[in-house]
């Protein structure tokens, strides 16, 4: 069963969340708090495999939260939501480590699959807030791309995929090749860059302009 624990300072979307995950065969939640004031004795306590974390919350809010689980849990992983695209919220997420992004009118059925594809190392987001990373990057200042990771053509092709949202699947299907294959390609990618998770690439991504 993967462990979802949900912070969610709307009463009607914590009632919702956990009527979700309590339908759904492979899912459980493991616990729903309104903000992060405890947050690190809450994940040690509740174990959690994925935490579903809103980003506008009262006393201690979802960046701070997420900050303090990458700190004192960094196995865990967390999938921001918000209800609006702001781009500095997105930027800070990304920035703090986090492995996805819903803004909260993504329908059920994609979050759930969400929840399933971090946990195999994808970095889902919401469509419109992979754009918005893409717009944040273009709008950064001009310079030459680095490739001082040594990363291949085909190398950096899979991860300005993987930087535009999609999921290891439809990278399989995108580059033509299969899902073993693209495994392959990210654990070089990864050793290359340094890092070990599909969210640090894509901010190391960011940052080095690579893509």
């Amino acid at each position: 069963m993967i462990r979802v624990l949900v912070y969610e300072d709307n009463k009607a979307r914590q009632e919702a969340l956990q009527l979700l995950l309590e339908h759904t065969a492979d899912m459980e939640c493991a616990g729903i708090h309104e903000n992060c004031e405890h947050v690190v004795a809450e994940v040690h306590e509740a174990k959690p495999d994925v935490v579903l974390m809103d980003i506008d919350m009262p006393k201690v809010n979802g960046i701070e939260g997420l900050k303090l689980i990458r700190q004192h849990a960094p196995n865990v992983h967390i999938i921001m939501q918000t209800v609006f695209e702001d781009d500095e919220k997105i930027f800070q997420a990304i920035r703090a480590g986090a492995h996805g992004y819903f803004l909260k009118k993504t329908p059920s059925q994609k979050l759930i699959e969400g929840i399933r594809e971090v946990l195999e190392g994808g970095a889902p987001m919401t469509p419109i807030v992979a754009r918005k990373v893409l717009e944040m990057y273009h709008e950064q200042p001009a310079a030459a791309k680095q490739n001082k990771f040594q990363l291949s053509e085909r190398e950096l092709e899979i991860l300005s995929l993987l930087v535009k949202g999609m999921s290891y699947k439809m990278i399989a299907e995108a580059a033509n090749i299969s899902w073993h294959t693209v495994n392959g390609h990210f654990k070089k990618i990864y050793e290359k860059l340094h890092v070990h998770s599909a969210t640090e690439a894509v901010k190391k991504a960011i940052d080095n302009k690579l893509v």
